[in-house]
């Protein structure tokens, strides 16, 4: 059982490499009893692929089941990431260019592209976001 600083999902491993295993979570209606459902997107997904480094001393093999542990600090960082700075930066954009006297029209689609920057930026940075990324199976 994960611990109240953990998230885990039970899974089944797909595929063990020397330096990733695949495992497939599968979502059940436990989901929405977790306490991180509000924040967890695979609580509304009923199948996804996780790739979580291999640890060398594991025995796990193709169709074991497992259970798929990440901290839950991790999930509240991709929540700042995906949701929330992009919604400050959409907000701040649109008032910046509203007050330097652009219409409503170009504001919003300046703001836009501010946003699709901002994501440019992070698919940027996705190799070395995932470096951090703290999935493990326990």
């Amino acid at each position: 059982m994960a611990g109240y600083d953990e998230i885990s999902h039970k899974g089944k491993v797909l595929r063990v490499g020397p330096r990733e295993t695949v495992v497939e979570i599968i979502s059940k209606s436990a989901c929405a009893a977790c306490h991180a459902s509000s924040v967890c997107t695979v609580a509304d997904i009923a199948r996804k692929e996780i790739t979580v480094p291999t640890d060398p001393s594991s025995v796990h093999r193709e169709g074991d089941e497992v259970d798929v542990v990440m901290h839950q600090s991790m999930g509240n960082k991709a929540v700042w990431i995906a949701y929330v700075i992009p919604l400050a930066v959409l907000i701040v954009l649109v008032m910046v260019f509203l007050r330097a006297g652009m219409g409503e029209l170009l504001s919003g689609l300046l703001a836009i592209c501010g946003v699709l920057s901002y994501f440019f930026i992070i698919w940027l940075l996705r190799g070395r976001l995932s470096d951090e990324a703290a999935f493990y199976i326990k």
